[in-house]
């Protein structure tokens, strides 16, 4: 039986990617003074839209860093209850390896979020049906966070209008999860057409049982830190709460070198007379990525785009293309997403049952910088009750491993880094494979950070946070 959600105490970006507000914004924040910063949200916190319906105009969300929540006032006890890569930060050394953000990608070079740069402490979220009601938004939220003190903005990142398509061209955001006890899974159950996409609440949600039927570790407080009563309590202990109804937001931005993507894409396959030929080239472009630009997987469309299939997300690997025939092994989208095509035992239930405990809701926006020849990327945001096991594994063990799925120096062709050495895309055929050679990097690190997003009564009380006497 799924569980019930309480929605009213879930922020909005939980349980929808704020689709029908096109236009958006990510303002950092540094607290510079702990109790005006405390203030100065809680003069906020009335505008955090929660999860309960679509907004019809704006929205307003806001997450914080490790630094940032101890510099609301839980220095020791806040911290033991949350995961040690929260704490640590995605900059610190070891998780800087496991990621890949090496070489140009290492976090000295970013923009914002590394250790050059000023630190960032709070994210405030920003979405508004039209350009104008954004700028009117950030006016209002600029005034209630920045106009009292306590509170700067250190970077404002802009996002494009949001489109179906991401900036290298190909329809976005149809593989997502559905979350058990939200209205989406509940009529795909109903329906018939949720296959294996409805995953437990507690993989996205601190709180509710996740796919292992257990809670997922979360922060919790002994009672002298809210005497104040302002969050649940364990059942069953004196315990407060403070991870109940939240969920970690990881946030990095992604330039994308979309001339460079198309561009060897062009070389690659130009006929043997020199001239081009596109639709090699566009056949290349998906077997990369593991979709037509239009939409439509390559295990249902192997040979040609197919705009029926463009939302088509019910399908599994093993037994339809075990050998990656139609779908390449190391394609984008069968590695961010196995599906069923893994051990143990691929094409069971059990393979299935591993992916589910390694899947992420994604929340990104695609941003453009100036004019035609501007910088273009994704301000990739996803939400996961578990980084570790979540996000920084599909990074890591599925995205940047070149011997995934039994590859030889093959990272994933589109987003993962190449360090030292370029990269190998192999296209499985019979009776012989292709291999792509030399592929350059076509996607670059330039700001990242781990953020907590807590429930809206955690989020009151970090507004009036208390210390171990439970004096403020």
């Amino acid at each position: 039986m799924a569980a019930t959600l309480d929605l009213d105490d879930m922020q909005g970006l939980i349980t929808r990617g704020y689709g029908g507000l096109r236009w958006a914004s990510f303002l950092m924040l540094s607290i510079t003074d702990p109790a005006g910063a405390r203030a100065a949200l809680g003069q906020l916190t009335p505008r955090v839209t929660n999860g309960r319906a679509e907004p019809p105009e704006t929205a307003v969300n806001l997450a914080f860093t490790s630094d940032g929540i101890r510099l609301l006032g839980l220095v020791a006890a806040g911290h033991e209850g949350f995961p040690e890569e929260f704490v640590s930060g995605m900059t610190d050394p070891n998780r800087s390896r496991l990621l890949g953000d090496t070489g140009e990608n290492a976090p000295r070079y970013w923009r914002w979020g590394g250790p050059a740069t000023p630190p960032v402490h709070a994210l405030a979220l920003l979405y508004a049906r039209d350009e104008a009601g954004l700028g009117r938004l950030e006016a209002e939220v600029r005034h209630a966070a920045l106009a009292t003190g306590g509170l700067a903005e250190i970077v404002r990142l802009g996002t494009a209008e949001l489109t179906e398509r991401e900036p290298f061209g190909f329809r976005d955001g149809i593989s997502q999860p559905l979350v058990e006890g939200l209205p989406k899974a509940t009529a795909a159950r109903t329906k018939g057409t949720a296959g294996d996409e409805v995953v437990k609440a507690g993989e996205f949600v601190l709180g509710y049982p996740n796919e292992y039927g257990l809670l997922t570790d979360r922060p919790l407080l002994p009672p002298p830190h809210d005497s104040a009563g302002l969050l649940p309590r364990v059942p069953g202990g004196p315990d407060a709460d403070l991870g109940h109804n939240g969920t970690y937001l990881v946030f990095r931005q992604l330039q994308q070198d979309v001339d460079a993507f198309w561009n060897y894409l062009d070389a690659a396959t130009r006929r043997p007379d020199g001239s081009g030929d596109p639709a090699a080239r566009d056949a290349l472009a998906a077997r990369m990525v593991g979709r037509w630009p239009g939409g439509a997987p390559l295990v249902h469309a192997p040979l040609r785009d197919d705009p029926d299939r463009a939302t088509d997300n019910d399908f599994g690997y093993f037994a339809t293309d075990r050998d990656g025939l139609r779908c390449p092994l190391g394609a984008h989208v069968r590695r961010a997403n196995p599906r069923d095509s893994l051990d143990p035992r691929p094409g069971s239930a059990a393979s299935v049952a591993i992916g589910k405990r390694h899947r992420i809701l994604r929340r990104g926006r695609a941003y453009a910088d100036g004019g035609p020849e501007g910088e273009r990327g994704l301000h990739f945001l996803c939400l996961n009750a578990n980084i570790s096991r979540q996000f920084e594994f599909i990074q890591h063990t599925w995205l940047n491993n070149p011997n995934f799925n039994g590859l030889y120096d093959s990272p994933d062709p589109l987003v993962a880094p190449r360090s030292h050495r370029r990269a190998t895309f192999t296209e499985q055929a019979r009776p012989l494979r292709t291999r792509r050679l030399d592929l350059p990097q076509f996607v670059s690190v330039r700001g990242g950070a781990y953020f907590f997003l807590p429930g809206l009564r955690a989020l009151r009380y970090l507004c009036t946070a208390t210390g171990e006497d439970g004096q403020r």
